[in-house]
Parts: C-alpha cells; structure tokens; sequence
C-alpha cells in the first residue's frame, strides 16, 4: 500500500513504509490540527480515496464528516477526535458514528485512540489518531440488542466475570414485573434464576464453564416476593469480549397452578370415591375395562378393586346380557348419561341382584371414562312384586262389577288431584303407566307400542322421576288410585 503526504518537515520515510501497511487506520496531524499524512487504511475507513478529502486540517474535517456518538449524541466541536488531541488530550476506544455530510449512503463506526508524539527531549512532535473499523461487529451487536429487546420471550443476560445482569428485556420485565432498573447490576445470588430447578447443581456448573444450561422446570421470584413456575435454559455468548450467559424463560405459572389444581381436584374425588356408600366403578371406554371399584361395591358383589382392575365387564361376568352395554354405549356416544336403569347383576358367588344402574360419561387425566353407580333394589323388587301379585290377585278374584266400582272409587278419592297429577304426564308416559298398571313389563311394553326397550326404560325412569316412585308396585298403586286402569 502507498502512503499519503501533504509535507513531512522531518524525515519518516521508514516510519510511514511500516505504517502504511498496518491494518489499522493511522492519521498524523500536525500540532495546529492540520492533517499532515494518512496510511491507505485510515483513507478508506473514510471512504477516501485522497488525503485532501479528508479535509484540510481539524476544521476542514469537521465540515466533511459527522459524527455521532452510538447513543445518537451528535458531537459537539471540541468533541471532535483532531479537536481533542490539539486540545492536549488522550482518549481510547472512542466509538463514533461516522458519515459524509454529502454522501448519504456512506455510514461506518469506528474506534477511535489519539496520543501525541513525544521526542527523546519531552517536545510534542506530531499528533497521532489510530482508527479501527468496527462496523460489522457494532451492527452484529446492533442487530442482537434489537433483538434481544423485540424479543417476547422473557430473557436477561449475565456477565460471569462478576456475576452480574448487564441485559434484561422487556419480556421479563412483564413476567417478573420489576423494573429494569431492579435488574440490572443485581448479583445473581439475589435474583437467582436457577431456583428449585430440576438440575440445579449441574446447571450452575455449566455456568461456571460457560457452558449451555439444557431447559428445566424453576422458580422466578416476582416483584411482590411470590414465586413463579418457569421453564429456564441457557446459552453462551459474548458481549464487549467478556462472556456472558443469556438465559431465556417459558412462563408456565398458569399450567402448572392449573394441573396442580386438578390433581387436587382428582385426589379429592378419589377420597370420595373410595369412602362413598353407594357401590361405585369407573371404566374406561369403550371397552369398558374397569379402572376403579370402590369398597362398597365390593361389599355388594364381592368383586374387589384388586381383583377387577384392568378387566372388562364382559370378563368378569357382572352383567350376563351384552345387550345392556351396548344400550348403555349408545346413550354416552350421544352425551347423555342414564339415570335408575333396571339391570340384573351378578355376584361373585353366582347369586342374582335386580339393581338400578346410573352411568355418567366423565374425563380422569385426559382419558374418556364412565362412571357408574350401582343401587341394590332386591329386596324393594321382591315387595314389589308381592304387592303386584296381590293386586292382580284381587282384581282376577273381582267382578267385572266390582273392578268397575273400585276404579271409579279410586277416582273419587282424589278427584280435583288426580286429574291435575295426570296432566303433567305426557300422553306416552300415561299410556306407559297404564300398561305397567295392567301388569305388562317393559319387554311387553315395548311390543305393544313398537318401540326399543331402551325407549321404555328411559320413558319408564321419567314417569317415576315426575310421579315420586321408585319402584314399579308403587307405580301401580298410584295409577290405580287415580284410576289410570280406565283408560
């Protein structure tokens, strides 16, 4: 490379065939501030190609160039690099801004160390202005602070030399709500990132050696002194040459309170699952393979949790007919639960229970489930069906006289209720209920008015529900005291 002089009043043709070729940019001026020589370096950091367009001297230089300081500060006249070293000053890495005042697209950021030179008798001979181009580090750094603050994941960085936060953004701010002034210059052990974390004295190993920290559950303190649930991890990177670790945060405080407080929702219903009166399963559909079998259940079938789970009901034999199932199946897959469903159940010593079964669709940790609730109705059927026998009994003994006379008794027993009770039954439910009077079951219901048996039974379970019965001789009593066999 060659070198550029305006004059050299004393010999430096050596010195200048060594400084011409340094990479660094090397501007010599004058002890008025005229610019006296410049290597090719320094020519073209200023996006020169002759020493006069540098300009003249300190004036000269100021009207060609602007500088800003990389806050945006334009520098004032005496701030100027030349302007300082006339003034008798020293600086180092002096980062500035430069751009021409009549190029618009020419913009570079340079480091700037101006230092006089000394003779061997303490007379300042020159003064010496050393530049270095900085652009593309200082707009690497540019873009990552743009970035680091448009970021929304919440993050701050930590210089290791002395363990302090030197970049917090916005992002974390919010999930901590602190301010950035609480943040930054804290020492890490006051605002420890890495609080309960999963691997926590692995992590703080890898961030003593500068290392990546893997992501893992922790806690974030808050403003108000609470804790936060927060996924962490961690990356190297450096800034001003110093290493730093820039850990970036998940907030998971939401989801964990949320899963924290079903699980305490499904603790609180297993309790009272076990300890409930009413024998009780759970089984997973559609398979209906049994999860849980409370312990009033198994005091009823002799069927206990641990000898049932994880089988079907088809397997263990509890209900004979598949057919139930399948009714019970149709009614889930329509997001309807089944109330007092008349089923026979069998135990595990073989012997035959009549029950009303209750089934209600439900979700146990994210798994589609039924739960079902079993009632043991044996001995009201068998008085049940004793009252019916004796009913029958005496109206096969009866007159058609005196069956007449009795129903229309039974109608001038309640005469203004009767007729308002029956006029809250649909014309299906009375039509049912007069059937089941006469003594039909719900098979033969079923036939006569060419519906499924499943219809009945839900028909049959509403017509208790509004008359409040809940067994089928009960059902015949009030329907004949309200005369409904006449019907």
């Amino acid at each position: 490379m060659s070198a550029k002089a305006s004059k050299a009043p004393r010999d430096r043709s050596e010195l200048q065939q060594i400084l011409a070729n340094l990479i660094q940019g090397v501007l010599v001026a004058e002890l008025d501030g005229s610019i006296a020589w410049a290597n090719d370096a320094a020519l073209e950091m200023h996006g020169c190609a002759e020493l006069a367009q540098l300009g003249a001297g300190k004036v000269g230089y100021r009207k060609q160039f602007a500088l800003r300081y990389l806050n945006n500060h334009r520098l004032t006249a005496k701030q100027y690099p030349l302007d300082r070293l006339v003034a008798g000053e020293r600086f180092d890495n002096v980062k500035v801004e430069v751009t021409h005042r009549s190029q618009n697209e020419f913009r570079r950021v340079l480091e700037l160390r101006g230092f006089p030179v000394v003779s061997s008798l303490k007379i300042i001979e020159s003064l010496v202005l050393i530049v270095s181009d900085v652009t593309e580090l200082e707009s690497a750094a540019d873009r990552f602070e743009r970035a680091f603050a448009a970021n929304p994941a919440p993050a701050v960085i930590l210089r290791l030399a002395d363990s302090r936060y030197v970049r917090v953004n916005r992002g974390f701010l919010e999930m901590t709500g602190f301010t950035q002034e609480a943040v930054i210059d804290r020492p890490f052990h006051e605002l420890d990132v890495l609080r309960e974390a999963e691997h926590r004295e692995a992590a703080l190993e890898s961030m003593r050696e500068h290392r990546s920290i893997p992501q893992q559950e922790a806690l974030a303190r808050v403003s108000d002194g609470t804790d936060k649930f927060v996924i962490v991890a961690a990356q190297p990177i450096e800034m001003d040459k110093e290493a730093c670790m820039l850990f970036t945060f998940a907030d998971l405080d939401a989801r964990k309170r949320a899963e924290m407080s079903l699980l305490r929702s499904e603790e609180q219903f297993a309790k009272a699952f076990r300890s409930a009166p009413v024998p009780m399963l759970i089984c997973a559909r559609p398979d209906w393979r049994i999860m849980a079998a409370n312990d009033a259940f198994g005091d009823a079938t002799g069927y206990h949790h641990p000898d049932i789970q994880g089988q079907t009901l088809r397997e263990t034999g509890l209900w004979k007919s598949a057919r139930i199932l399948d009714d019970l199946r149709v009614g889930l897959d329509a997001g309807q639960e089944t109330r007092n469903l008349e089923v026979p159940l069998v135990t595990r010593d073989g012997a035959a229970i009549d029950c009303l079964l209750s089934a209600q669709p439900v979700t146990i940790q994210d798994e589609a489930c039924v739960l079902c609730v079993v009632q043991d109705v044996t001995e009201r059927k068998r008085a049940e069906a004793d009252v019916i026998l004796a009913i029958e009994t005496v109206m096969k003994d009866t007159t058609w006289f005196s069956h007449t006379v009795m129903e229309k008794l039974a109608q001038i027993r309640q005469p203004g209720g009767a007729s308002s009770e029956l006029a809250a039954l649909t014309p299906r439910e009375l039509e049912i209920l007069g059937l089941i009077c006469k003594g039909h079951d719900d098979a033969e219901i079923a036939n006569a008015l060419n519906l499924s048996r499943h219809t009945i039974r839900n028909h049959v379970a509403n017509l208790y529900s509004k008359i409040g019965v809940k067994r089928r001789g009960a059902a015949v009593v009030w329907g004949r005291e309200r005369g409904v066999a006449s019907y």
